[in-house]
Formats: structure tokens, sequence, C-alpha cells
């Protein structure tokens, strides 16, 4: 099974809105994983990295917010084996794949964590996104580590379905026009399995250069849905607009009824 998140704001840690209960339900639902491998956009790097932690720390990384934000900790196990059986994937697949000991967990992968296993009881690991990611290969990274469900693993793309904070409007919380049109266009998509045309989400959807002025926060989307094969429809979990702008959708994928 694979999940895609949206981790909004770092705010999203202390004001969950609609997402953050719905997640916590969710977790409660879900067969317990071995572990969570989480690929956000705030782990970048020109070579992919699969982070080998036994125990990552929490990285704040973001300025300007709340004290309190700073505060937070999400104090879990990594897990090194299957860390490794990620990195080995990759390499039989051709990818310029390395381990990193060191690597923490940024706020897209601790954040919405906290919301869906809040009692930090699961192992997380991630996997970093190349920089020359783009819509095809993150949904061939998505493939390559879907044989990772069958150790267990929970395979989630932390990133946004809508990103333009240009247009962040903080205690607004009337949705925009636009991120409405594109978010519903999304959805239909996945439901649908329509993973061709999910694909070629910024080419073709409305507004998707509005929404998406830059393509990294969409692309754990694909790798989400290319974890979970094609033509496998999503499961919405509707989690609103926050900010006026910032769509905050989680789809799961292979869900059982």
């Amino acid at each position: 099974m694979s999940l895609f998140v949206s981790h909004g704001a770092p705010t999203f840690a202390l004001e969950p809105g609609l997402a953050g209960p719905a997640l916590t339900e969710l977790g409660k639902r879900l067969t317990r994983p071995e572990a969570v491998l989480v690929v956000s956009p705030h782990w970048m790097t020109s070579e992919i990295r699969v982070g080998v932690s036994e125990a990552p720390e929490t990285i704040h990384d973001f300025r300007g917010f709340p004290p309190e934000l700073y505060d937070l900790d999400y104090p879990v196990s990594g897990h090194p084996r299957l860390a490794r059986t990620a990195l080995a994937l990759l390499e039989e697949s051709g990818w310029n794949a390395r381990a990193d000991e060191s690597r923490g967990l940024d706020h897209g992968a601790w954040v919405p964590l906290m919301h869906l296993f809040p009692d930090q009881s699961v192992p997380v690991f991630q996997v970093s996104m190349p920089t020359d990611l783009d819509p095809e290969s993150a949904w061939r990274l998505g493939q390559i580590l879907q044989p990772l469900e069958y150790e267990g693993v929970l395979i989630v793309g932390s990133g946004s379905l809508t990103h333009n904070l240009y247009e962040v409007r903080w205690g607004d919380q009337n949705a925009s026009v636009y991120a409405r049109e594109f978010t519903d266009w999304v959805r239909t998509k996945v439901h649908a399995g329509d993973h061709q045309h999910l694909i070629a989400t910024l080419e073709q959807a409305p507004h998707a250069q509005r929404a998406h002025p830059t393509s990294e926060h969409f692309l754990p989307l694909l790798v989400a849905a290319g974890a979970a094969g094609d033509q496998r429809p999503g499961v919405l979990i509707d989690g609103g607009i926050e900010h006026g702008v910032l769509a905050m959708d989680a789809f799961v994928f292979h869900y059982p009824a």
C-alpha cells in the first residue's frame, strides 16, 4: 500500500484542520506497517540518497514560525535493514544511490506522521528526491520501491496537492476557485486510476502552473501512485484547503475496503 499526503505549512503540526484528524483516523484503520518510507521535497539531492540512521533526529527545517513549533519532536526509530533493502532496489534498477547515515527527518516527513501515527511507534526512513526528477521518473521511482510493500513498508509521498506560496493568505480559509478546480481535476484522475493523465497533470490540468509554479511538491503524488501499480485507483482523504490555496488532500492507494 502507498499513500500521498499533503503536509501543508509547518504549522500543520499545531493546526490540524480537517486533514489532521482524517490522517489520525486513517492510521487507526491501517494494518500496522513494519516501517514507513517517506519521499519529501524537503530532502532533495543531486543523486538519490537513503537514510539508514537507527534514530533519525527531528529536523526543524523552516524559519519564522511560532517558537512552540521548534519544541516539537518526533522521536521514532529508523529501520536500517529495510532502508538498505530500498537502497538495493534502487541500485539494481540503475539509480546511483547511496546510504546516508546521519540524515534526520525533515518536516515533510515528521509533521504529517505526527497525525498519522501519533504514538511514534512505527520506524521511519526517508529516500531523497533527485533534483532532476520529473513526472515520468517520479512514477518510475515509485514502481522501483513497490516491492517493499511485501516487506510491510508503507510508502508515503509527502508533498502538497497545490503549492503556490506566493498566494498563501494566513487566516483566510476561503478556497480560491483555481485551487479547487485543479484539485477536482486531480481527484477525478486518481479516483479513475487514470495514471496516464495523472502523470501529465502539470501539462494538462486546469491552472496547473498557478497551482504548482515549481513541480517538487506535486511529484511525491506520482511516487505514491507509481508504487501502487498501473490502473490502481486511489481513495480520497479530504483535507480541505488551508490558507486560501493549500489543498490538503491525501490519497490512499491499494486500500482494503
